[in-house]
């Protein structure tokens, strides 16, 4: 199944839905919700490193599970589904795997009851701006887009009760949200509620003090990390996969060599220097293959002055993979009140990523080139060996 093919037609077909059915009353559950509820599935999606199927799904799901608004907002979860059915089963989609974009699609109706990993991903993607930094400009615009369906002005303070009550009974499902959004998320309640008693407290006001100190992009800046995060693995991925390759191939040629041609070499004495020749570069090229995807940990271990002085990465395992939880939870936390700590964390993680990335690379250039200068040179061995010995 082409899956990336189908996808590519999936979403040209959402985004024409959304422009030939387009209503100005969407302000928040427009074709912009859809695209941004669909990055933060692949962004999850990654996380877990799910299969070709399950990427699908997830992804498919994420692309339909809001269009039935232009159509019917009462039901909008079932004409979502009615949808993406109809375009799946065209596309000639397994039944197991529309069935299964059906179950994520019908997650998301409120109140969310995932059941399973492709479900709770949908759904914590499509609530994902309640743990994020862009909440008070979403909830603005979903508070405009209710008053334009209902065509009466929207009470500031009730609409905050029922956000909050929405925040109160919700709760992400996946741990790599949880672990990312729930800070966020609780600064974000806080605010509601402040913003209901119309009593900021001193936390909110030293949160919003740091924040325009800091007036960076974080949404930009969290995008840029998170995008240059996954290439960086995605290249790993490459390297290990360019490695198998060269280890395989070489095994194959050595166990040729060693169950076929070293028994002859006593019957034809001319083919020894080609054969050792032939030996001796795949077995270069797969030391150097190895070594490229030979991995190298750290101790393990941090102090207290590490994480004083921002000198470890705790986003790291090798970093801490020996120390206590406690200790873990207690530097973790220190690392998530210090945006200073967290960004500079994060520029160390892709630094790292980058170092090992080069040396895997060079280390994979070394091998191809012995592999490819040393077959042509093996080849020739043979070659000029034959002749001699017709000669």
């Amino acid at each position: 199944m082409h899956y990336r093919e189908i996808l590519d037609q999936l979403r040209t077909h959402v985004a024409q839905l959304f422009h030939s059915s387009c209503d100005e009353r969407f302000i928040y559950h427009n074709l912009d919700h859809t695209e941004q509820v669909v990055e933060n599935v692949v962004n999850i999606a990654n996380h877990y490193q799910l299969s070709d199927q399950d990427f699908f799904i997830v992804v498919a799901a994420s692309w339909f599970h809001d269009i039935g608004y232009l159509f019917d907002c009462g039901r909008h979860e079932a004409k979502g589904v009615d949808l993406a059915v109809a375009f799946l089963e065209e596309h000639n989609v397994d039944t197991d795997v529309v069935a299964k974009v059906k179950g994520c699609i019908l997650a998301t109706m409120m109140p969310q009851r995932p059941e399973g990993l492709l479900q709770q991903i949908v759904c914590d993607a499509d609530l994902f701006h309640l743990g994020s930094s862009s909440f008070k400009e979403r909830n603005k615009l979903m508070r405009k887009e209710v008053e334009a369906f209902s065509n009466h002005k929207i009470d500031k303070d009730d609409w905050n009760r029922k956000t909050i009550s929405l925040f109160m009974a919700h709760h992400f499902h996946t741990e790599y949200c949880q672990t990312l959004l729930n800070s966020t998320k609780a600064i974000n309640l806080a605010r509601l509620e402040e913003n209901l008693l119309n009593q900021p407290t001193v936390d909110i006001i030293k949160k919003e003090g740091k924040e325009k100190k800091n007036s960076k992009p974080e949404r930009g800046v969290e995008t840029m990390f998170r995008v240059t995060s996954t290439n960086h693995q995605r290249l790993s991925d490459m390297a290990d996969n360019k490695a198998h390759i060269m280890i395989s191939t070489n095994s194959i040629i050595l166990s040729v060599i060693l169950s076929l041609l070293l028994r002859k070499l006593e019957d034809n004495p001319h083919l020894i220097i080609p054969t050792l020749l032939l030996l001796i570069i795949c077995v270069v090229t797969m030391v150097f293959s190895i070594l490229a995807t030979r991995p190298s940990i750290p101790k393990g271990i941090f102090t207290n002055e590490d994480i004083q002085e921002k000198r470890v990465n705790l986003l790291f395992f090798g970093n801490f993979y020996r120390m206590s939880l406690p200790e873990y939870e207690n530097g973790m936390n220190k690392l998530m009140d210090d945006s200073d700590f967290l960004y500079g964390s994060l520029i160390k993680d892709i630094y790292s990523q980058g170092v090992v990335l080069g040396r895997k690379y060079r280390l994979l250039r070394v091998a191809y080139n012995v592999f490819m200068f040393g077959i042509v040179a093996a080849v020739l061995a043979f070659i000029i060996a034959s002749f001699l010995v017709a000669m």
